[in-house]
């Protein structure tokens, strides 16, 4: 993800997840980033390759719940996904989020919050293209330049 960060600035879907300090280790965040990108390509279909996952600690007081400080183990993650995906999608993306980070983190059920966003994919530009509606990324992918394809592929393995 550095490469892609680096040369093309950031991508969509973007989740940032947002938990105390130290709850993530330098094992675990990459683990997260791989299971929440796996999450979004199962219920969509979009390539890997267009997830970007970032990561902010919040320390204590600075998450506040009803009036109250959070006290324990949290993970918020925040989704901007492209708009047009079914409520099933939506669902098992969802679905797919939180089971992604239980089973990665170990974290308990109620500690996970995720909130989906949906933006308009004409509103954006990725890799120097407007991206394209859902389900039309293969032949997106197949209209770039031989080089730009290589390497966005390759970001996908």
């Amino acid at each position: 993800m550095a490469g892609l960060t680096a040369e093309y600035g950031l991508g969509m879907p973007t989740y940032t997840v947002r938990t105390p300090p130290g709850q993530l280790d330098d094992v675990t965040r990459p683990a997260l980033a791989r299971a929440i990108t796996a999450a979004h390509t199962a219920a969509t279909g979009a390539p890997g390759f267009f997830a970007q996952v970032g990561f902010e600690e919040l320390s204590a007081g600075r998450l506040f719940v009803g009036g109250l400080p959070v006290a324990g183990d949290f993970v918020f993650v925040h989704g901007q996904i492209r708009s047009g995906r079914t409520p099933e999608q939506k669902r098992a993306l969802l679905e797919g989020l939180v089971a992604a980070v239980t089973d990665t983190v170990g974290v308990r059920r109620r500690a996970v919050w995720v909130y989906l966003v949906d933006l308009r994919q004409e509103n954006m530009l990725e890799f120097g293209h407007v991206l394209p509606e859902p389900g039309g990324e293969d032949a997106w992918l197949a209209s770039l330049e031989t080089v730009e394809r290589e390497h966005l592929e390759s970001l996908g393995r």
